[in-house]
């Protein structure tokens, strides 16, 4: 039950992003680099990516350019609704690259109907999307609503339906595995944006201080105790936490053991994820790359219909977005555990990048006519 909590609120930022990945600990994921779209020779893209799928999707990106998207799951229950299926043939991950991957010089606004107009959702699990360009003019709003972020999601079927988040100082937002514009709010989102609000409102004097406030509401564990359910029994629950810690029944936790007992693995650090259609290396939390659990992701490939469900389920990756008003970002990923399930000491395994957004003071307008 990941979640993604935004804020135009804070005087010295345009935009903050704090994010969960709550997945299968032992799923494999590369961490955040540099990498280059398919006509790209510049690695201009940064993010995690899942090597679990042959897509190398991810939750989680942005360009050098400004591209930015953040993807939650919307967890279907219903296995007769072939418009929204439990299990999609095509990775939500890739609803992600599309945007990160797409013509600098189409807008948003365009690339959302593109995808909604065509083949672009058909066929990808339950999803909400949050995409846009990073420029100032969306963000300095002077007191006007602009069109910033879409929130784009298999549950919209034009461009009329989909709403837009950000484009308004002051403001803090929220999303978690329901739809956004839900009215039955959950606690976690609820919960989140009272807590990011509340640091906003006396923000801490630094750029540590201030990221270190952010990661403790990532933090905030507020999951109901629940010995003795089941793993199934236990998701519904997941709602009222924004921190997942490691959860699962025997099964989950025998797998989890299986992996623990693996011991240290010889790393690569010199294998490129994305070149690789069916991943022959995993990479750890350091960044380096280990072949052993090449074997593990295609094998849930290959037996699990319904996804990868292996070991313990828990938030996985924490990460933290700055975007200055400068274009400045400040983009910090939180590794909790490493490829074999053992858990990371906090800090450690963190990943910190900052660069500047080419084309900052640019507005997103293309040759045919849409805009932003």
């Amino acid at each position: 039950m990941c979640i993604v909590l935004l804020t135009t609120a804070h005087p010295d930022y345009a935009l903050i992003v704090i994010d969960n990945r709550d997945e299968f600990i032992l799923r494999p994921t590369s961490r955040p680099h540099w990498w280059a779209g398919r006509e790209s020779h510049d690695k201009d893209i940064l993010s995690s990516r899942d090597l679990q799928r042959p897509e190398h999707g991810t939750w989680l990106g942005i360009t050098k350019a400004g591209h930015f998207s953040v993807l939650t799951n919307f967890r279907e229950v219903s296995p007769n609704d072939a418009a929204h299926p439990i299990a999609g043939q095509r990775s939500r991950g890739g609803m992600v690259t599309a945007w990160l991957t797409a013509d600098p010089t189409e807008s948003t606004e365009h690339f959302v109907a593109r995808m909604l107009d065509g083949q672009g959702v058909k066929g990808v699990g339950g999803f909400s999307l949050i995409c846009g360009k990073l420029r100032k003019s969306c963000f300095d709003t002077q007191g006007q609503k602009k069109k910033a972020l879409a929130v784009m999601s298999n549950r919209a079927d034009e461009l009329t339906q989909v709403p837009w988040i950000a484009g308004q100082r002051g403001e803090v937002y929220g999303l978690s595995n329901s739809s956004y514009d839900e009215p039955d709010v959950w606690p976690k989102v609820r919960n989140g944006r009272e807590l990011l609000q509340k640091l906003i409102d006396k923000p801490p004097a630094g750029v540590d201080e201030l990221r270190a406030g952010l990661f403790s509401i990532l933090d905030d564990d507020t999951l109901p105790q629940s010995p003795g359910l089941s793993f199934e029994d236990q998701i519904p629950l997941l709602k009222n936490s924004i921190f997942i810690p490691a959860i699962g029944d025997e099964a989950h936790q025998l797998s989890m053991n299986k992996a623990v007992a693996g011991g240290p693995r010889e790393a690569r650090a010199d294998t490129e994820p994305d070149e690789t259609p069916v991943p022959s290396v995993i990479q750890n939390a350091n960044g380096a790359t280990t072949e052993a659990d090449a074997e593990l992701a295609k094998e849930e490939r290959a037996d699990q219909s319904m996804g990868f469900m292996t070991g313990l389920y828990g938030t996985q990756r924490q990460t933290i977005v700055l975007v200055d008003w400068e274009g400045r970002v400040s983009f910090t990923e939180r590794a909790l555990w490493d490829a074999n399930g053992n858990p990371i000491p906090k800090g450690q395994g963190d990943a910190h990048f900052d660069f500047q957004v080419e084309g900052w003071n640019d507005d997103d307008v293309v040759s045919n006519g849409v805009h932003e």
